[in-house]
């Protein structure tokens, strides 16, 4: 879990990691203290492969890891601006390197904090930090979304992808499971019209 919320003490050993994202064939520097370090994790890989990428807009990747998300993004869609955040300076040093690596660090925004209102929100939000830290931060960056908006949330369903999404709707934050593939939920989360 201390990937989440610490940032590994001297040098970093890097890993190449290799993913095909949106019909493009991406490397990434990864490496230990950060999320999936050394591979593309499973969540997101299902989540980037069940959903399609908007062909525009603002978006924010939340808990954005090495950048898979938010590179991936930019690179399909030259008119998709991705802002990645994350606690994690060292995931947020290696989310900076990988959009240079890939032309497009000029539409990737990275840091821990970011600017709405966004289009989407793409995330494979960190569920072992807790309920109840889970549950502060959704409700932290949702209200950041357009009214229109969506937030497209990967969640194991062993790890309480249904029981997420009937709390997400409970709260306001209409929730439905729109695709669900190698135990994982991809949920739809949109605001409630009001």
């Amino acid at each position: 879990m201390s990937h989440y919320f610490e940032t590994a003490d001297g040098p970093q050993t890097t890993r190449e990691v290799e993913a095909t994202i949106f019909g493009h064939h991406l490397t990434f520097a990864a490496g230990r203290g950060v999320f999936s370090g050394s591979r593309l994790d499973p969540g997101t890989a299902v989540l980037l492969r069940e959903v399609d990428p908007p062909e525009e807009g603002h978006v924010l990747d939340l808990g954005c890891g090495f950048g898979p998300i938010a590179v991936g993004l930019a690179v399909a869609r030259p008119r998709v601006s991705v802002e990645a955040v994350d606690v994690n300076e060292h995931a947020l040093e290696l989310t900076r390197l990988n959009a240079q690596r890939h032309g497009v660090a000029d539409r990737v925004r990275v840091g821990t904090s970011a600017q709405g209102p966004f289009d989407e929100i793409w995330s494979n939000p960190p569920i072992r930090i807790g309920k109840e830290a889970l549950h502060a931060l959704l409700l932290t960056w949702l209200p950041r979304m357009k009214r229109d908006g969506i937030a497209w949330l990967v969640v194991s369903k062993n790890l309480g992808g249904d029981s997420l999404a009937r709390w997400l709707t409970d709260q306001g934050w209409p929730t439905t499971k729109v695709a669900s593939a190698k135990g994982f939920r991809i949920l739809k989360t949109t605001w409630d019209g009001e």
